[in-house]
């Protein structure tokens, strides 16, 4: 089962735009060290949109070997060509990963059949476990909870989703629905601030960016939740609250969220989006460290 906090991790590019490998094993293991559940790599913080199917399978590669069994490894493996998707999640299952996360394709909008098949096809053609992931506002559609029910049911390595929906009343719903009858399928929050009143309704934790900049912040906080340690887990939420005005501060919020970790990180590790995301302005910058100082993250 996949329980609390879950990183999806940025993916460190070099100055020419090329994949970091020495940046990126320094933030694998600084992330591990942290104590986090689990590391998502590939996902849409760490521009998966943006790599080619050769450099991803050479990053699953790194992912799984540097991690080496000391925390969860999960894959996003989301696409719109569903021969790739399989083709990347048969991969990342061969390399060693614990699990896929997935995406629904987000070109055109797909109804409940169409959703149905796609998941049905990644899920069918590998034993490893398998993650929903639920981003409406990337491919305009909402997963319904009594889909994610059909499928849970059906195949029985679907094991998880997340959902990455500003309402916390959708993954109470998809609680709702699930939990009296698989108690064991996991139900992250895409939205870190989501990770409290996630837990209160019976989910399990969170896939959140902002770990990226604290993983250490999200870990506490889900061991005060354990621990029923209310004075913690309040003066967590208030450095929470502050950290997710970040994602305002850039759009794609990526270029933030990598900025973030490279003050945190003192430089070493590269806060550079792939094109056309551009470099944050120095006022930009400056309001990243303001984030992380009212936080008391530096």
């Amino acid at each position: 089962m996949y329980q609390g906090i879950f990183t999806p991790m940025i993916t460190a590019f070099d100055s020419e735009g090329k994949i970091d490998l020495t940046g990126n094993k320094k933030n694998i293991n600084r992330l591990v060290e942290s104590g986090v559940d689990g590391i998502v790599f590939l996902g849409s913080i760490g521009e998966f949109f943006n790599l080619s199917l050769e450099e991803k399978k050479n990053f699953i590669d790194l992912a799984v070997q540097t991690v080496n069994g000391r925390t969860k490894v999960l894959i996003g493996t989301g696409g719109t060509f569903i021969n790739e998707v399989v083709d990347l999640t048969k991969y990342a299952e061969k390399a060693g990963a614990d699990a896929a996360l997935v995406i629904s394709p987000y070109y055109f909008k797909l109804d409940e059949e169409n959703l149905y098949r796609f998941y049905s096809e990644v899920a069918s053609n590998v034993q490893m476990d398998v993650m929903i992931y639920n981003f409406p506002d990337i491919t305009s559609v909402n997963i319904s909870p009594v889909l994610i029910m059909r499928l849970a049911n059906d195949f029985k390595n679907i094991i998880g989703v997340k959902d990455t929906v500003n309402n916390i009343s959708h993954t109470r719903m998809i609680i709702n629905t699930i939990k009296p009858h698989i108690e064991s399928f996991s139900i992250l929050s895409g939205f870190d601030e989501y990770l409290v009143p996630n837990l209160l309704s019976g989910g399990d934790g969170m896939i959140g960016g902002l770990s990226n900049i604290a993983p250490e912040l999200f870990v506490d906080q889900y061991a005060a939740f354990r621990n029923n340690d209310i004075q913690k887990l309040m003066a967590d939420q208030k450095k929470v609250n502050i950290l997710a005005e970040i994602y305002d501060i850039s759009q794609p919020f990526i270029s933030a969220i990598k900025a973030g970790v490279s003050i945190v990180t003192e430089g070493t590790i590269l806060s550079i989006a792939r094109k056309p995301a551009g470099e944050l302005t120095e006022k930009q910058l400056s309001e990243v460290r303001k984030k992380l100082e009212q936080a008391g993250i530096i």
